[in-house]
């Protein structure tokens, strides 16, 4: 509704606003202060504020004055750029040295609390109540929020609701005695409670998650009806805020059945936070007004910018999606008024809370309101608690109805919090620094946002691009999945033939490939090859090879990628035949199919970029070109546990290099090894060069390892059977014209370290899914998590309460976790492990399983060293054994100890720590801070070393050279003295 008048208006009430900050500053930005000191070299050195918020991260672990001491070595003591104020005391020798540094450590300690305290209105509610009966005398209200949304277990969720209430009753016996805002009778400025809290709703409830929408939104609302209640009975106003993206969707539905449930109905004090640096704001807004309006339900929004723009971005860019958020400030600024002019018009259905602490913002919702004539209490402005205290204090000189934000918790969440506000408050393009550190010129930070500002031209990205992660948070996403499992379901039983020689083959001999969450129900019944159909696939697939050989790389590329085109039109129903066969949840399921898509696009082009011969040498009269060339016929035997990603990926490599397969699906998963079979034929690969050979290895293992005819053999499985077929191999027989290739990926005895300073809020999560995902049948799952002494207790209560938390049950239903295993006799052998591991060690933990299906029970055992055969035989299995070490030093060496170097991990936040594990933690694929589960292709190339592979890493730039035989051309190219001059490449 912009106007020249509305504008000049706005500038006026900006001026005003600025006049009445005058010249005072910010608590964070006064240099007079440790903290102003600290933030103000923070924002001149971007390493140091990097340094700087990661150590105020790790602060509340270092609970020894030796630990502390140790970090702050690490982050600050080798840069001379350090200030004064944290690098006194380095200097300082011997004795003296280390009484220096251990008092510098408590001193920093004491004012990196005094600063958490300066944003944190108190631990305990007796605290927060003193503190908040402070404000209100200075004529501000509040929200309280309670810290420590990173709940990961359900008892933690418990807790937080019983924080909650306790924080409520108290509240309310204090409400009493505080006189209300603006003079009103009861209720602050005539119409608003005077208690007023928000909630991080994913603290409610630990399993969260957008795959399970409807699970996520009932665990949560179980939980948030007694907050509801209680809030109700003390007359108070409820937010709920909001969160990541990811979670966007739930909370809209929670608030809605909150809002609508029959109980809450006539009680109009509830409201939700929306962010305006999500494109989808607009959408946002006008589907909750709308909603709102159709219900005759009034509510509140809590109109707010955004915390979360750096992780929004960086996600989008990890998972391949469009970026959610604004990429320019203005569009967030513009978006912010424009929402704001869309809630004050419907202010009869609609209560707007403007939070902001831009001038330009909040001027311009105020003389907007009063353009509009909405009346003032259908309106009010928040600011953060410790934050801007120039800005609320004349917000609320101009408005008398400001509410602050307050935080209420103990230090560990707290911190979290607070590096969020810093990282706010600091970035270039935030209000509050422009207009206290920056000095920006008064009109340009009043000029009106332009929602057609440009956007900064991102970098041209060429090459290879990893298929999107599914966005579970759209409902179409979760949509088409669910109907992919119903079409599939539609299609169980059917007979699957062999393929050879361009021919489907049938044969007497059947297996039935069965869902394993019920045994009962048959995937369908695979023909299964003999002797006579594995020799007429290798001859078949020799015959074909010549022409395949020198069909040219630009041909076979084109025929891989429309293979990744087909696979990508039909990802859902591919993955959700996975679910069924295999026992992949949906997230495993699809992820599995984008590696697949992924390695026929990457191979694609990596056999594209080594088609070009090489040059070799520079000297004259020569001409040296290196090229290469296929191997000839390679057998693929693939795993069951990624039955189409690595089955894709080890035979897209070979159809790359210009080989011709035959490929031997697992018994377990022959349907999804068909599948792969008909991508490839579908998309033009000729007849004879990819031959389709389900069996059982006592049938045709042997012969395909051992034939002549067979140049080259890749294989995913396990460590007795690889090395079977390594010893097979190496024996050259008569007619071999070749000796034969092995690339091979066996197993893993994973271990994932837990440094003493780790970030349990991720280390926690990361080793449950990294064990228990896909019910730890990946090669690369954690089997192993060697915990330090001094977090022993704390980690393993959490890991506990964490493994117990998850529901078991059949992998289409995306409320379970976890799924059932492969077959009985995977089953079995897990079984015998489980009692292994209780004989060795100490049972920490043993989950209930369904009667039916091949379940068995997440189990952690404890007392495990590296003697024990459960710390050094691949379990294949949700087994978990844990090692507690005395040393971090102890914990590499237990580590190392087994034959296997595939995955490990380290959670850690001391830099010194992460540099050991990089030079000493001997694994292919070691991951820092995250998970050791989930490679990417072109992004983390996998595979390992010892006893868990031969050959190079999937997904890297090096992995088709295994495929392929080097050949050089050496020419001659002096002509009787004559030396003509080489030709520029």
């Amino acid at each position: 509704m912009s106007t020249p008048e509305l504008e000049d208006a706005i500038l006026a009430r900006g001026r005003e606003f600025f006049e009445r900050i005058g010249s005072e500053t910010p608590s964070v930005f006064n240099k007079n202060w440790w903290t102003g000191k600290v933030m103000d070299f923070a924002m001149g050195n971007e390493r140091f504020k990097v340094q700087l918020f990661r150590f105020i991260d790790v602060l509340p672990s270092l609970t020894t004055d030796e630990s502390l001491a140790r970090h702050i070595r690490e982050y600050f003591g080798e840069d001379e750029g350090v200030p004064k104020v944290l690098r006194w005391g380095f200097k300082a020798t011997g004795l003296g040295g280390r009484f220096a540094t251990r008092m510098l450590g408590r001193t920093i300690r004491k004012n990196l609390e005094r600063m958490a305290r300066d944003f944190i209105v108190g631990a305990e509610p007796r605290e927060s109540v003193k503190a908040l009966g402070k404000l209100r005398k200075k004529g501000f209200g509040f929200t309280l929020d309670v810290l420590g949304e990173a709940t990961i277990t359900e008892d933690e969720a418990d807790a937080y609701v019983a924080n909650y209430l306790d924080l409520l009753d108290a509240l309310g016996g204090a409400q009493d005695s505080w006189p209300a805002l603006g003079g009103g009778d009861g209720l602050d400025w005539g119409d608003a409670p005077k208690i007023n809290v928000s909630l991080k709703p994913s603290a409610l409830y630990s399993q969260v998650n957008p795959v399970d929408f409807e699970g996520s939104v009932t665990g949560i609302l179980a939980r948030l009806e007694p907050i509801a209640r209680k809030v109700v009975a003390l007359g108070g106003s409820l937010c709920i805020d909001i969160e990541m993206r990811k979670l966007k969707s739930i909370t809209f539905e929670l608030f809605r059945r909150l809002r609508s449930a029959p109980e809450f109905r006539d009680y109009p004090r509830f409201g939700i936070a929306v962010q305006t640096y999500l494109r989808e704001a607009d959408e946002d807004v006008e589907g909750l007004l709308d909603w709102a309006r159709r219900e005759g339900l009034p509510f509140s929004i809590r109109l707010v910018k955004g915390a979360y723009w750096d992780y929004e971005t960086a996600l989008a860019a990890q998972y391949e999606w469009p970026v959610p958020v604004y990429t320019v400030k203005e569009h967030t600024d513009a978006a912010f008024e424009r929402n704001a002019v869309r809630i004050l018009r419907n202010h009869d259905i609609c209560h707007l809370a403007c939070a902001s602490h831009n001038v330009r913002s909040v001027s311009a919702v105020l003389e907007t309101a009063r353009a509009l004539g909405v009346p003032e209490h259908r309106y009010e402005f928040q600011a953060l608690y410790g934050m801007a205290e120039p800005f609320r204090k004349a917000l609320l000189g101009m408005t008398d109805r400001v509410r602050l934000y307050c935080p209420h918790g103990d230090m560990l969440p707290g911190m979290a919090y607070l590096i969020r506000r810093l990282l706010e408050n600091t970035s270039n393009e935030s209000f509050l620094k422009q207009t206290f550190v920056d000095s920006v010129e008064m009109d340009r930070l009043l000029a009106p946002p332009r929602p057609d500002a440009p956007e900064p031209e991102s970098e041209a990205r060429g090459g290879f691009h990893n298929e999107p992660f599914p966005d579970w948070e759209r409902a179409e996403v979760r949509e088409r999945y669910a109907r992919a499992i119903t079409e599939v379901r539609g299609q169980l039983g059917k007979a699957i033939p062999l393929h050879i020689g361009g021919e489907d083959v049938t044969t007497e001999d059947l297996s039935d490939s069965v869902n394993p969450a019920q045994p009962s129900e048959v995937i369908g019944t695979a023909c299964q090859a003999g002797p006579a159909e594995a020799q007429r696939a290798i001859a078949a697939a020799k015959d074909a090879f010549p022409a395949w050989r020198d069909t040219p790389e630009t041909e076979r590329a084109a025929i891989l990628r429309r293979a990744a085109d087909s696979a990508r039109e039909r990802i859902d129903v591919l993955s959700a035949w996975m679910t069924l066969e295999g026992g992949k949840q949906w997230q495993q399921g699809y992820l599995d199919t984008a590696e697949a898509i992924d390695f026929l696009d990457y191979y694609a082009d990596e056999i594209e970029r080594l088609a070009t011969p090489r040059r070799m040498g520079n000297a004259p009269g020569e001409a040296n070109v290196m090229f290469y060339q296929p191997k000839g016929v390679a057998a693929v035997i693939a795993p069951w546990n990624f039955p189409l990603a690595i089955s894709c990926g080890m035979c897209a490599a070979a159809l790359a290099a210009g080989n011709t397969v035959v490929f031997k699906p697992s018994r377990l998963t022959p349907v999804i090894g068909r599948m792969l079979c008909d991508l490839l034929r579908e998309a033009g690969v000729p007849a004879g060069v990819f031959n389709y050979l389900p069996g059982r290895g006592s049938q045709i293992g042997d012969l395909i390892v051992e034939h002549p005819d067979v140049a080259l053999i890749a294989f995913t499985g396990s460590m007795d059977v690889g090395l079977r077929i390594i010893e097979k191999a190496a024996r050259t027989r008569e007619g071999q014209m070749s000796v034969k290739k092995v690339i091979a990926e066996m197993g893993g005895k994973n271990a994932i370290i837990i440094d003493d300073d780790a970030d349990l809020d991720e280390a926690v999560p990361a080793v449950i899914y990294s064990a228990f995902g896909y019910q730890g049948q990946k090669c690369s799952a954690c089997s192993r998590v060697i915990v330090l002494d001094a977090i022993y207790d704390r980690f393993i209560e959490r890991l506990v309460a964490a493994a117990r938390s998850m529901s078991i049950g059949p992998a289409e239903d995306p409320a379970n976790v976890l799924g059932p295993v492969i077959d009985g006799s995977a089953q079995q052998s897990i079984r015998e492990y489980i009692a292994l591991a209780e004989q060795e060690g100490t049972l920490l933990f043993r989950s209930h399983v369904p009667e039916e299906g091949f379940y068995v029970p997440v189990t952690i055992v404890g007392g495990i060293t590296p003697e024990h055969r459960i710390a050094q035989e691949e379990v294949f299995g949700p087994v978990l054994a844990v090692m507690r070490a005395e040393s971090f030093e102890q914990a590499l060496a237990w580590a190392n100890s087994t034959r296997f170097a595939l995955t490990g991990g380290v959670f850690s936040r001391s830099p010194g720590h992460l540099d050991d594990a990089r030079r000493e933690f001997r694994v292919g694929n070691l991951y820092l801070n995250r998970g050791c589960t989930g490679a990417i292709v072109a992004r983390q190339p996998f595979g390992g070393f010892k006893r868990s592979g031969i050959g190079s890493k999937a997904g890297g730039p090096d992995y088709l050279l295994q495929f392929l035989d080097p050949r050089t051309v050496t020419e001659n190219t002096m002509r009787r003295g004559f030396v003509p001059v080489p030709e520029a490449e």
